[in-house]
């Protein structure tokens, strides 16, 4: 492709993919406040949260279509559907107790893991299991809730200390504020659109200018292996190395979470296993 593989699994594309979902929940948070702050208005809630929840069933259901070894079981819009209900029990509470709530669901997975809930029915819990699940979208409660949460308190102080005003002055320039204003009352439409739209524009880039011929995953991980290998060994113990890892990995199924990044390959103990068997065993005779 035009792009090295996994190149939005870490660094700076993977910190841009987490501020653009953070911002979405804190917005949703926010928003919150100021449709239901001074009483829950529960006509409007409920449309809303129908379309949502159908707008999350459609991308499940085309996803699962394309690629069901990956589909979106629980995206961004699962988790909008999700936080709009739970939200709505943090709307009277003062700040400063539902930034703890929100530091408690954003810190939880660094210490409260458990294999419990690693069941298929315990999916959008998330960031409380002990495996990682494959998925082109996944944006489960833990710690993504939190986000949501911080945007309900930051909006309760805004509102206690008068600052809303400071948002009412429309937008600007002003030429903008018409098509922004649109986009913001069809928000869930645009980004329904906008998806298809950029992959067509992607396919007919794709047409025109082609990318380059890239080895195959694999033959880019054993490339990538041996080159690191070599700094301590000869290239022919380097290459029944790699080779030795890229079969096991494959046996336990665990080479595309490997290359794709989504395994930590430090901190996993089959992988570790895999690279102590298949190193070479030095000659003592």
């Amino acid at each position: 492709g035009y792009m090295a593989p996994a190149t939005t699994a870490h660094g700076g594309w993977k910190l841009f993919a987490r501020c653009i979902a953070s911002s979405f929940l804190f917005l949703v948070g926010f928003s919150l406040v100021l449709a239901h702050g001074n009483g829950i208005r529960w006509k409007p809630m409920a449309k809303r949260l129908a379309q949502i929840v159908v707008a999350a069933a459609a991308i499940s259901a085309v996803t699962w279509y394309i690629s069901p070894d990956s589909f979106i079981f629980f995206g961004i819009l699962h988790q909008i559907a999700l936080a709009s209900v739970l939200g709505l029990l943090f709307l009277r509470l003062p700040a400063i107790a539902t930034l703890i709530v929100a530091v408690f669901v954003i810190s939880a997975p660094l210490f409260a893991r458990a294999d419990i809930f690693n069941h298929p029915a315990l999916s959008w819990v998330g960031g409380l299991s002990t495996v990682t699940l494959r998925s082109n979208d996944y944006v489960p409660l833990f710690p993504w809730f939190g986000a949501v949460l911080v945007g309900i308190a930051a909006a309760r102080v805004f509102q206690r200390f008068g600052w809303l005003q400071l948002l009412a002055g429309g937008i600007k320039p002003r030429f903008l504020e018409k098509p922004l204003t649109f986009i913001g009352r069809h928000s869930l439409a645009f980004y329904l659109i906008h998806q298809p739209v950029l992959i067509a524009m992607v396919y007919l880039f794709s047409q025109l200018m082609p990318p380059p011929a890239q080895p195959t995953p694999r033959e880019a991980f054993t490339q990538s292996c041996v080159a690191a290998c070599l700094q301590n060994g000869s290239e022919q113990l380097c290459q029944q190395f790699c080779g030795c890892v890229v079969t096991e990995l494959d046996k336990a199924k665990l080479f595309d979470d490997v290359f794709s990044g989504k395994i930590d390959q430090d901190n996993n103990s089959t992988v570790q296993a895999i690279a102590q068997m298949c190193s070479p065993v030095p000659d003592t005779q």
